[in-house]
């Protein structure tokens, strides 16, 4: 109960802190330190925090994990081009992207690791696809979410992830519903908005 306190005070402490954020740059300027330190990743969640559940294909043999691997770095690639708010890159990047997803090879998979994969993969194209055929960023920026669950989701059930995943979360994104983007650092950059409101966000979970 004390953590779930906890977690909502902390969500509420970073939205307002990212509102005042975009309301008034010149404050964000002189409270930079503080603001900076309270809430922008150097706040961990709870070990063991889970917020995109996954089953365990891990064990899975064949060449889909190395597949995976591939989409997830072409993704890491992508979401960094979209910090750096480069239209032109981030759709060069999903053209990328989208063919790595498309010679993943799911066909040896059986069952449920099979349907998982398909669906996954399938969330990948769309909106891979769709970054790929835009050149406006905010467009762009609002293909990001279901294009980061879906890479995340792959790269935690197939195990196909060498180094730590970051899970972190933009409470002003997607007017103001939220939205989360996948990361190899802790370090909050935000894909969202760039350098407007580039350290706004938090960690929610923790991949190894």
């Amino acid at each position: 109960m004390k953590r779930t306190f906890l977690a909502a005070a902390l969500a509420a402490f970073v939205f307002a802190s990212c509102s005042d954020n975009q309301k008034d740059a010149t404050a964000e300027t002189e409270d930079h330190a503080h603001h900076e330190g309270m809430v922008h990743g150097d706040n961990l969640p709870a070990e063991g925090t889970v917020v995109v559940e996954v089953p365990d294909y891990s064990s899975v043999q064949g060449p889909v994990k190395a597949q995976i691997a591939g989409v997830l770095e072409s993704y890491l690639k992508l979401k960094d081009k979209l910090v750096a708010s480069d239209a032109q890159q981030v759709q060069d990047e999903a053209k990328t992207l989208l063919a790595l997803a498309e010679k993943v090879d799911a066909a040896g998979l059986e069952g449920e690791q099979k349907a998982f994969a398909e669906e996954r993969l399938g969330e990948v194209k769309q909106s891979a696809s769709k970054l790929a055929a835009s050149a406006d960023l905010a467009a762009q920026r609002g293909q990001l979410e279901l294009l980061s669950e879906a890479t995340f989701a792959l790269a935690k059930a197939f195990g196909a992830s060498t180094a730590t995943l970051f899970y972190q979360h933009c409470p002003m994104a997607n007017n103001n519903q939220g939205a989360y983007w996948l990361s190899s650092e802790q370090e909050i950059r935000n894909p969202y908005y760039g350098e407007s409101m580039l350290k706004c966000g938090s960690v929610e979970e923790v991949f190894n």
